[in-house]
């Protein structure tokens, strides 16, 4: 079986984040940018299957040159293999193109399953895996809490507001994972070393066919049109009570009108 487990390089939670002035998208030249740990937690399902089976794990994410450094993480924890999607015309990329450059790169590489986190903590579209599947028309189960794979399906449970559901989808098949996926298995030396040797493919979107001028256009299909940061917060309007408080603070709420 051949799994490909989606990973993404994202700005260190801990860390300080802000947007580019000039785009209005998130800045990610900061030195602090780590693999999203729900896609430690991702790699983690799918290395257990193999731990279990001896399946074929592939890495795959679409990112900067920077990424590459998430790819070897990974590499070092177990997975076989890593595909880098790499390009200038990709940079601010929406959902709609990111899941499509996605979708043709797994297609290239050839699958019988992708394994996703639910959603990442830069992005927070939570959109992703769906979206593949659909541009593979592959079925998806999403936002699972617990995996289980099988030689032709896949199982796994989704908790909802009203309980646990027990989903099921016949493979190939795209899922995602949950917070409450089992913990990711730290990287040994051993690891570290092997995923010096291991191969990563860089991709281009010449190599996947994709023309991205006449596939998404110059911006692709969502722009940013201006960007304004956040007016800096002054001082409020201080009411003492002085015999007529309760005017003044019903004139203030009128005014702003709340009431």
């Amino acid at each position: 079986m051949k799994i490909i487990v989606l990973v993404k390089q994202v700005p260190d939670t801990w860390g300080e984040r802000s947007l580019d002035s000039a785009t209005g998208a998130l800045d990610r030249s900061a030195p602090d940018n780590i693999i999203d740990e729900i896609s430690d937690r991702s790699l983690e399902v799918a290395l257990r299957h193999k731990d279990e089976t001896g399946a074929e794990i592939i890495v795959l994410t679409m990112g900067p040159a920077s990424a590459a450094v998430a790819l070897r993480h990974c590499l070092a924890m177990g997975a076989d293999s890593a595909v880098h999607v790499l390009d200038d015309a990709l940079a601010g990329a929406d959902v709609t193109w990111t899941s499509s450059v996605l979708a043709a790169a797994i297609t290239h590489a050839g699958f019988d399953m992708v394994i996703a986190g639910n959603e990442s903590t830069d992005g927070r579209g939570g959109v992703i895996p769906a979206m593949v599947a659909e541009h593979l028309s592959v079925p998806h189960l999403t936002s699972l809490s617990e995996v289980h794979i099988a030689a032709d399906v896949v199982n796994g449970s989704r908790e909802t507001d009203y309980g646990t559901l027990t989903v099921t989808a016949r493979l190939p098949a795209i899922i995602s994972v949950t917070e409450q996926s089992p913990d990711a298995r730290f990287p040994s030396f051993k690891g570290l070393l092997k995923a010096k040797k291991k191969p990563l493919a860089t991709l281009s979107l010449s190599d996947l066919s994709i023309n991205p001028e006449t596939s998404f256009g110059s911006t692709g299909r969502s722009t940013i049109t201006t960007v304004t940061r956040r007016p800096a917060r002054t001082a409020g309007i201080k009411i003492v009570d002085s015999g007529n408080a309760g005017v003044e603070l019903a004139e203030f709420l009128a005014a702003g009108r709340f009431v």
